[in-house]
């Protein structure tokens, strides 16, 4: 899984991931454009067994809880012992992905990209003892639900991170995208102009299938914002805001009031 420029300097983001489930990781990782990029000397992602970390016969992993807690922990020497084998403090970004964690964002995924080395833990069974987390730089949590472990965590944060590394996608695909400058992406179509199921029909909005591509920007970016305003009004406190969008602004405020209504996505007839 691991890959390196063809001139020798290697790729400009490593990412190890500590798990104890190795082999759950190994086909989404190199499968599809990861795998690509990562043959292409990309980027190089490695999976390491927390079990080569741990030296008694069973290689034992995990043990019960102090204070008749539930279920069994990771322990921490074969974590700790593992994280500072693949990265030293302060070599790498050190991750512990656990549901309690702060929300994982497009912004952390810029910034991870950039850091040469991004090391995740893995999560399981019950969790991680509390001492781990001394010793990472984050703990970071997909959303507010339980997953058996923190591998299907891992696989998306190496998505997410990447595709912002120069030679994973296009740059052209990371263009207006959800959540650049805090706002969702506007919605998109592709062939046909017209589709007809379950009794209605939907077509393509006109500005888009016409050439003035002045027209589909600002019909584009009046879309992005009426749809972060609906779906995701969050977004707005770190928005930045351009000359053109205060009447941008002035015409969703005249779709809400006349478009507003139980059952109707006004956000999206936007670009009509």
């Amino acid at each position: 899984m691991t890959g390196g420029m063809a001139d020798g300097s290697g790729p400009s983001l490593r990412i190890t991931i500590l798990t104890a489930f190795p082999a759950w990781l190994v086909p989404p990782l190199t499968e599809g454009v990861l795998g690509r990029a990562a043959r292409a000397g990309a980027l190089a992602v490695e999976v390491r067994d927390l079990r080569a970390y741990a030296h008694d016969r069973h290689r034992t992993l995990d043990d019960e809880p102090f204070g008749m807690g539930a279920g069994m922990l990771l322990m921490a020497p074969p974590v700790l012992e593992a994280l500072d084998a693949v990265a030293p403090r302060g070599e790498a970004v050190r991750v512990l992905l656990a549901p309690d964690g702060e929300p994982f964002r497009q912004e952390m995924a810029r910034r991870w990209a950039e850091a040469g080395h991004l090391v995740l833990v893995c999560g399981r069974y019950e969790g991680v003892d509390e001492r781990v987390r001394r010793h990472v730089d984050r703990v970071v949590s997909l959303g507010d639900f339980v997953l058996m472990g923190g591998e299907a965590a891992a696989w998306a944060v190496v998505e997410a991170v990447a595709r912002l590394v120069p030679g994973v996608v296009e740059a052209r695909s990371l263009a207006e995208e959800s959540f650049d400058a805090s706002l969702l992406e506007a919605p998109q179509y592709t062939r046909p102009a017209l589709v007809r199921w379950a009794g209605e029909e939907a077509a393509v909005p006109a500005v888009l299938r016409g050439g003035d591509h002045a027209a589909q920007a600002r019909a584009r970016r009046r879309a992005a914002l009426a749809r972060t305003l609906v779906r995701r009004p969050d977004l707005l406190e770190g928005y930045e805001a351009r000359p053109e969008d205060s009447a941008l602004w002035g015409e969703i405020l005249v779709a809400a009031a006349t478009w507003a209504a139980p059952g109707v996505d006004w956000a999206d007839r936007m670009l009509y």
